[in-house]
C-alpha cells in the first residue's frame, strides 16, 4: 500500500545543511520506503548517496574516525542517506566528522533499533541533531489517503493484525499470520538479540506473553520475576530493551493529590496490535475472542500516540487507577490541563470517577467508543 505518511513532509524540513537527522522507528514500518522517497524528491537538487549499515563496505568506510577517509568515501554527495545505521560502529563520532568538517553536508540515518543509534550518536551529535520517529500505519493515515468508509470497513483487521504496511497488501488472514509470527523471529533474533548480545530468546518471549495478557493491568516486577524465575534487575532490563526496539511501550501512574492513588507500578502497552497477537498465537476474529477490551485499549492508546507524534503534540501520558479499584484508562496532561479518556467497545454505560472529578476539578472527561473513536484519533 503506498500511502502518504504524515511525517513526510516534516522530514523534507528537517533535512538542513551540517545536521543529522534521525528517523527512528521498527522494523519493516517503512523507513526504507520513505528515506527513497526523500531521494526522489531532493535528487533534482542534492548529489545523494545512499548506503545501508548492513553493507560491510559501509561499515568500514563509515567507522574509520579518519576525515579524509570519509571525505574520499563521500566523494561529491552534498546529501548522505544511511539506512539502519545503527550497524556502524561508532557512527556518532564519524557522522560528527562529517558535519564539522564538510561544508553544507546534509545527513539522514535511519535506524530500527534506538538502543543502539541512540546511544551512539547521543553525545557526539548533541546540537547538531533533530529526532523523528515513524510508527506503523496510522488511522489517521488511513482516513487521509482514502476516506471514514474504508477505514471502518478496515477496524477489525487492525484491531487484529496490526498496521505494518506490507499487511495491507496481503489478502488472505494465513498469510498474514505467517507474516507477523515471521516478523516477530526478525525483531528478536535479528535486532535484539544481536544488538544487546542477550542470549535466552525463551526469556524475551515469555516475557512478551505475561505482557499480552495484562494490557490495562499495572505490571508487577517482582511478579514478572517470580514467574519467569530471574532476578528482577533482569527483568528490568529486559523490559528497557524490548521499549527501546519499539516493541513496547511504557505509561506510568498519575498522581497529585490522592494518598491512595498507584504511582509505582506501569502499564506496558504494545506498539502494534499485530504484534501483540502475534506474540500469543492468536488471530480470531473479534466474536471469538476474550480479550477484546485488552485489544480496543492497546488500539486506542497508541493510535492515540501516534496522533501526537504527527501532530506534534506534547503531553505527558499516564493511566489513574487507586488502590480500591477506580480508574481511568487513560490521562493526557498537557498546555496546564488534564484530558482523561475511558474506553468502551461495548454499548455498557460508563461514569468517571467522582474522587477523580472532585479532586482535578479543571479537568476534561470523555468515554472513546466504537461511535466517536475517529474524532479521538484524527
Amino acid at each position: 500500500m503506498d500511502l502518504n505518511r504524515n511525517i513526510f513532509q516534516r522530514l523534507q524540513e528537517n533535512v538542513q545543511e551540517n545536521k543529522v537527522l534521525l528517523l527512528y522507528g521498527p522494523r519493516r514500518v517503512g523507513k526504507t520506503f520513505l528515506l527513497k522517497k526523500l531521494i526522489e524528491r531532493f535528487e533534482q537538487s542534492e548529489s545523494i548517496l545512499f548506503v545501508s549499515g548492513e553493507n560491510r563496505v559501509v561499515r568500514d568506510s563509515l567507522s574509520s574516525e579518519n576525515i579524509e577517509k570519509l571525505k574520499l568515501f563521500l566523494g561529491d554527495a552534498s546529501l548522505l542517506i544511511i539506512d539502519e545505521a545503527q550497524k556502524v560502529p561508532n557512527i556518532g563520532v564519524n557522522l560528527k566528522l562529517i558535519i564539522d568538517h564538510i561544508p553544507g553536508i546534509k545527513v539522514i540515518a535511519s535506524g530500527s533499533a534506538s538502543f543502539a543509534l541512540a546511544e551512539a550518536v547521543g553525545e557526539p551529535l548533541t546540537g547538531r541533531k533533530k529526532t523523528m520517529r515513524l510508527f506503523p500505519i496510522s488511522v489517521s493515515e488511513i482516513v487521509k489517503n482514502y476516506d471514514v468508509v474504508y477505514q471502518e470497513s478496515l477496524l477489525e483487521e487492525e484491531i487484529i493484525f496490526g498496521g505494518y504496511p506490507e499487511l495491507f497488501s496481503i489478502a488472505s488472514r494465513l498469510d498474514k499470520q505467517e507474516y507477523l509470527l515471521e516478523l516477530i523471529d526478525s525483531i528478536l533474533f535479528r535486532d535484539i538479540l544481536e544488538i544487546e548480545k542477550i542470549k535466552n530468546s525463551k526469556i524475551l518471549v515469555d516475557l512478551l506473553a505475561l505482557l499480552a495478557f495484562q494490557i490495562g493491568k499495572e505490571v508487577s516486577i517482582n511478579e514478572l520475576s517470580r514467574s519467569l524465575g530471574i532476578h528482577k534487575t533482569k527483568v528490568m532490563t529486559y523490559l528497557d530493551v524490548l521499549e527501546k526496539s519499539f516493541i513496547i511501550i511504557n505509561i506510568r501512574g498519575f498522581s497529585r493529590n490522592l494518598r491512595n492513588e498507584i504511582t509505582k507500578n506501569s502499564r506496558y502497552y504494545f506498539y502494534d496490535n499485530g504484534i501483540r497477537n502475534a506474540i500469543i498465537n492468536n488471530f480470531n476474529p473479534l466474536n471469538l475472542r476474550d480479550d477484546i477490551g485488552m485489544l480496543w485499549e492497546n488500539f486506542l492508546t497508541m493510535e492515540r500516540i501516534k496522533k501526537q507524534n504527527d501532530q506534534r503534540i506534547h503531553a505527558n501520558n499516564y493511566f489513574w487507577r487507586t488502590y480500591d479499584q477506580k480508574e481511568i484508562d487513560f490521562i493526557e496532561e498537557r498546555d496546564g490541563k488534564l484530558f482523561g479518556f475511558e474506553y468502551k467497545w461495548g454499548k455498557k454505560k460508563a461514569s468517571f470517577p467522582k474522587i477523580f472529578l472532585e479532586t482535578y476539578k479543571n479537568a476534561e472527561l470523555k468515554i472513546i467508543d466504537r461511535d466517536n473513536y475517529l474524532d479521538f484519533l484524527m
